[in-house]
């Protein structure tokens, strides 16, 4: 049904709806409510009384005024309903406010009630026109207030509008028709979900507040459900249709490097994710596969083993991190390890000389490397890969789905192997790899001790250095860091500079030695180097030390302004110690003034060394978006659900989608008709996204 034919919707509001990306009968009744104004909870103006309350009043504009002069200027509006009267006080933007009231005007406010003066007032309150509403005890027990963007303002379309409008077409005959059920009744009758019909008339006209609860988790989990048939599908088509390089012959690389050159014995869970990595190339279908391990579990082994299997079958494999000072790392690292063995290893980052690029790249092409290892740059188009049959993404919550895509491309359906080295939530991962096989690597290499953790006060930091000074006579080496490289006129923080000079004079017989970002590339590695050679005891710096070399000697980790970092970030700033057979230490020194969810945060670290665990904490802190650090992460972009809030949903979508996919549901010719004409549009965008189409 067209918008245009509903009454009261002209040209300049229906241009104005477009501009919000309402074009359809449909757009519009999923046009939800921002918030609902519950007349059951709506105060009287005069029974007011306590001040800090957070209440919803209704009344009528009786003055508008602006008060004060220049800088101090304010704006005040008095609402007044039949019991007495408020003050709404705005002290910045007064000019542009006042242009949206008027005199005799009705609305309601929402907001904490101050004592302004001798008066009650609300400073900066939410606002909702009650435009048209004749008398305010006419109107229903929960009033939908919808989105108002600076379109609809200028177009003069208000809340009454929408509501309006969508009340005619809620009193369509063919409603059912407009939003066609399509959950399978089994399911929405098993969770007790209302038909699609019924829950949009529950999301615009609640009868109760429980109503509105059951229709928004009927659209939560229909968005939740329609996205993990998709990943299930696009798993499952990957599985049958793409065809991946078979990685079977004899493997002399890896044997030998697995048998006589690596230094250590591998633990239970990096030998199960080798297998899991082996049967797959073996089998004829592309690899998705996803390494989750927390700090120090030996990812990064797993990962070599990996380019071995398509080396050994004469095929390139490639290693691409975020970063090049992490893609520098994983050069030296591979050339280190692969030493003894005949394989070609070539770097290829966006700071490198037109020649030395231009002969790398030639190279690759060539098939004259056998494994690249870079950053983004390997994914540009000037990158031809003479036979690529293995892809391993270093930090993968830093790459986009899209980009993920584009390594598809470059080969005839490379196996890719992604690894994240911050661990992930289960309801990120069942969102955010949704289409990977997942292999867990759990438990430390034999040796390896549990890092103790402590919060230190300023008042203990005598006990702090006297700690030091024992940990270097018994032969430890420290990791000292600090927030930023330099003092800062903006933020009062001690800075690794200045710490380092303080460190110096505290400990005049150590050998300290300062790093952080500005320092140049070579220097940098040159004193990672010589912290790793035993030849510096105390080591200042900056947060760069976060992803570095393995330095099994160093014991203790002191982090000043340790409630300024993020959790992930603190955890793996503690993953640089204990890798060895000694005892790791990692203190945290705070300020004075620490923050509600910096407390929280310090008393993570303290509690425990679970990496997964810690994620999770962090994740309900920070939200996905923040807690995944980029918004190329590929994160679905749900309107409704919320992937923290709403995990339960989430499992029992995916569970349901499963078992759908499981009974091939898509061939039938009679059953669940319904979802799956609905389905083919929805996959249709997200089969062109993961690199299907």
């Amino acid at each position: 049904m067209k918008i245009s034919k509903l009454k009261g919707i002209g040209s300049i509001k229906l241009n104005a709806l477009a501009k919000e990306g309402i074009h359809c009968a449909q757009d519009l009744l999923f046009f939800f409510p921002r918030r609902y104004l519950d007349r059951t909870n709506v105060q009287k103006i005069g029974q007011l009384r306590g001040v800090g309350e957070k209440v919803t009043v209704a009344g009528t504009i009786s003055q508008i005024s602006e008060q004060g002069f220049k800088a101090k200027k304010r704006l005040e509006i008095v609402v007044k309903d039949e019991t007495g009267g408020l003050k709404a006080v705005w002290f910045k933007g007064g000019y542009y406010i006042k242009q949206r009231f008027k005199v005799g005007q009705k609305i309601a406010l929402f907001g904490t009630v101050k004592q302004f003066g001798r008066h009650l007032s609300i400073a900066h309150p939410e606002t909702d026109d009650l435009h048209k509403i004749s008398d305010l005890a006419d109107f229903s027990s929960i009033v939908a207030i919808y989105p108002s963007g600076q379109h609809f303002h200028k177009a003069r379309l208000y809340n009454s509008d929408i509501q309006n409008w969508i009340t005619q077409l809620l009193n369509q005959s063919c409603l059912d028709s407009l939003i066609p059920e399509f959950i399978p009744d089994y399911i929405r009758r098993t969770y007790g979900f209302p038909y699609r019909a019924d829950a949009i008339r529950a999301i615009h006209t609640p009868s109760s507040q429980e109503a509105h609860k059951q229709a928004l988790r009927r659209f939560k989990f229909e968005e939740f459900f329609l996205f993990q048939l998709s990943m299930e599908r696009i798993h499952g088509e990957r599985r049958k249709a793409k065809i991946g390089p078979i990685l079977k012959k004899s493997i002399p690389n890896t044997r030998l490097y697995f048998d006589q050159l690596i230094p250590f014995k591998l633990t239970s869970g990096q030998r199960s994710a080798l297998r899991d990595i082996n049967d797959d190339v073996r089998s004829g279908r592309q690899m998705n596969r996803l390494i989750q391990g927390d700090v120090g579990v030996g990812k990064t082994v797993v990962a070599m083993g990996a380019l071995l299997m398509a080396v050994d079958n004469g095929y390139q494999g490639a290693l691409v991190a975020p970063t090049e000072i992490l893609a520098e790392q994983h050069f030296t690292g591979l050339r280190k390890a692969f030493s003894e063995l005949n394989i070609s290893i070539r770097l290829l980052v966006g700071g490198q000389k037109t020649g030395l690029r231009r002969d790398v790249l030639t190279d690759i092409e060539g098939g004259g490397c056998n494994i690249i290892v870079g950053t983004h740059a390997v994914i540009q188009k000037e990158v031809h890969f003479h036979n690529l049959g293995m892809v391993v993404i270093d930090e993968q919550h830093r790459f986009g789905v899209q980009q993920r895509a584009a390594l598809l491309h470059k080969a005839n359906n490379p196996h890719i192997l992604v690894m994240s080295a911050t661990p992930i939530p289960r309801s990120l991962a069942m969102s955010l790899y949704a289409d990977l096989d997942i292999s867990k690597i759990k438990g430390l290499p034999k040796g390896r001790k549990t890092i103790r953790t402590a919060i230190r006060s300023e008042k203990k930091r005598a006990d702090v250095y006297h700690f030091i000074e024992q940990e270097i006579s018994d032969g430890g080496q420290i990791y000292y860091i600090y927030p930023l490289i330099e003092e800062s006129e903006v933020l009062d923080l001690k800075d690794a500079t200045a710490g380092f000079e303080k460190i110096r004079r505290r400990f005049p017989s150590a050998r300290v030695a300062l790093l952080h970002g500005r320092i140049k590339s070579g220097e940098k590695d040159a004193k990672m180097q010589s912290f790793a050679k035993g030849e510096i005891d105390i080591l200042v710096s900056t947060t760069v030390v976060e992803v570095g070399v393995d330095v099994p000697n160093a014991s203790t980790m002191i982090i000043e302004h340790a409630e300024r970092f993020g959790l992930s970030q603190l955890h793996q700033l503690r993953g640089r110690i204990g890798r060895g057979s000694r005892q790791g230490y990692c203190i945290l020194i705070p300020d004075n003034a620490v923050s509600k969810s910096g407390a929280v945060r310090l008393k993570t670290m303290e509690k425990t060394t679970d990496g997964f665990e810690i994620a999770e904490i962090d994740l309900k802190l920070r939200g996905p978006g923040d807690f995944l650090g980029t918004k190329q992460s590929g994160l679905p972009d749900f309107k409704f659900a919320d992937i923290i809030q709403d995990q339960d949903l989430l499992e029992t979508a995916k569970n349901q989608a499963r078992e759908l996919m499981l009974r091939d549901f898509l061939l039938s010719e009679q059953e669940h008709l319904e979802l799956k004409q609905y389905f083919e549009s929805y996959y249709h965008e997200k089969q062109q996204l993961y690199g299907l189409a």
